[in-house]
């Protein structure tokens, strides 16, 4: 993992980015239950501070998650997390937004635990028309088991941007254009999910679960979605222009975005399929656009 001596960069370019960068709005924090309901192993979900925190919690017999009342077209979407810390190889905690068929479109991040002293590994995807297998992996600059951090989602008509604490980690532009399906008309809730993935997660699998380190847990604040709610709004959603994130601002990263992507992936990217050329002979289309190479 590469030092931390770089932090001083990325604190400088926070500073200048405030007044050249076109920022999300800033979430707003709101109580869990004003946009979420937990979806399965209720009696997992611990409620604190009046529910403007809620922990996860993971042991032998079971993990669980939760959804979002609503399902949203297009928006910004975030949460703050503190992720398990400690030993967590096999465990897996997630955040995405899915639609609601078979071939659905889904915009993942998830975090997948290591052996203790081992930084975790924060993956990404992009599923459209049900199609995925678009990972990318990278470490954080920080310890994200110790505080809480910000992990949002950027979702328009003209690209998904993926943020860690406002510093985008990647981008997916839509490349219609060039054969590449991007999500614009199917309608998606916001998931978050702890669960035991010991079969794959680690090292591929080799590193399992270790359950005398249960009950893992993950704590979130700041359930902020502000998004088109088309279970609700669905003629006004489908004439999008007028929302914020629709403007001309959040078309494209600026030059300011781009090299602080680029800093993420020169310094903690550790997989990118545009760069796997075993398994994508071809280029895929959009990586050239997304300036993945």
């Amino acid at each position: 993992m590469a030092s931390n001596l770089h932090l001083p960069l990325l604190f400088l370019l926070s500073i200048a980015y405030s007044a050249l960068g076109a920022l999300p709005k800033k979430p707003m924090d709101v109580p869990f239950g004003r946009n979420y309901v937990p979806t399965w192993a209720f009696d997992h979900i611990k409620y604190n501070n009046g529910g403007s925190q809620v922990d996860l919690v993971l042991d032998k017999y079971t993990g669980t998650g939760f959804q979002s009342k609503g399902s949203y077209l297009f928006g910004h979407f975030s949460m703050s997390m503190k992720l398990v810390g400690g030993d967590s190889a096999g465990v897996v905690t997630a955040f995405y937004l899915s639609s609601q068929n078979s071939e659905h479109d889904e915009i993942d991040f998830e975090f997948l635990g290591n052996r203790t002293g081992q930084p975790p590994i924060l993956q990404t995807n992009v599923f459209t028309g049900g199609k995925g297998d678009r990972e990318q992996r990278i470490y954080l600059w920080f310890d994200p088991s110790k505080d809480y951090h910000t992990y949002s989602v950027l979702w328009n008509l003209y690209m998904i941007v993926f943020f860690v604490d406002d510093v985008p980690i990647r981008v997916f532009k839509n490349s219609k254009d060039l054969g590449v399906k991007f999500p614009f008309d199917q309608p998606m809730k916001i998931y978050s999910s702890l669960w035991n993935a010991d079969d794959w997660a680690t090292r591929g699998g080799l590193e399992k679960t270790d359950w005398s380190k249960a009950p893992f847990v993950a704590s979130y604040k700041g359930f902020h979605v502000d998004g088109c709610e088309s279970s609700v709004q669905a003629k006004f959603c489908a004439t999008q222009g007028k929302r914020w994130w629709d403007q001309k601002e959040f078309q494209d990263l600026d030059g300011l975005q781009y090299r602080r992507l680029n800093w993420v992936r020169k310094k903690y990217t550790i997989y990118n399929y545009c760069t796997d050329r075993k398994r994508y002979p071809t280029l895929p289309p959009e990586c050239k656009r997304d300036r993945d190479i």
